[in-house]
C-alpha cells in the first residue's frame, strides 16, 4: 500500500497539470491584439499590441511573462512576474498594484481563454476594459 501512495505522490509532483503545459505552449511568441476602453471617455482605443515571447511557471501562482514593449522608440525585453489564477482551464492574470519599471503601476484582471482575452485594468491615470485576440506569430 505504501508503494502505491509513494508512486501517486511522485507522479503528481513530476509534471505540471495539462492546462499549465498547454498554457505555456499557447503563449509562446504571441501578440495580444485588441482594444481598450476608458471609464471616463466614450468609444474604444486601439488597436493595441502586447508582445509575449514566452511564459513559464516560477513558483506557486507566479508566472514569468517574457514580453516586449516599445520604450523610447526601441523594442525592449521586459520580464514581468504575474500571478495567474485558474478558472477551469482559462488563465486569469491577476495584478494588484504591480509596478513595471519605466511603465507604471497597474492593477488588472484579464481572462486568457483560447485565442481571446478580456478584462479590466487601472493605473495612475484611469482605467477601463480591454479585449481582443491572442495571435500566434
Amino acid at each position: 500500500m505504501r508503494y502505491v501512495v509513494l508512486l501517486l505522490a511522485l507522479a503528481s509532483c513530476s509534471k505540471p497539470p495539462d492546462h499549465e503545459r498547454a498554457f505555456e505552449e499557447r503563449m509562446k511568441n504571441v501578440t495580444l491584439v485588441g482594444y481598450s476602453t476608458r471609464t471616463n471617455k466614450e468609444g474604444t482605443f486601439g488597436p493595441e499590441r502586447y508582445k509575449i515571447e514566452s511564459v513559464s511557471k516560477m513558483a506557486g501562482e507566479t508566472w514569468m511573462f517574457k514580453s516586449k514593449m516599445n520604450y523610447d522608440g526601441k523594442e525592449v525585453a521586459v520580464p514581468i512576474p504575474i500571478t495567474i489564477k485558474w478558472a477551469g482551464k482559462a488563465a486569469v492574470i491577476t495584478m494588484e498594484d504591480l509596478t513595471i519599471p519605466g511603465v507604471g503601476t497597474w492593477t488588472a484582471h484579464i481572462v486568457l481563454s483560447g485565442d481571446q482575452y478580456a478584462g479590466t485594468w487601472s493605473g495612475q491615470r484611469g482605467g477601463g476594459q480591454m479585449f481582443g485576440k491572442i495571435v500566434k506569430e
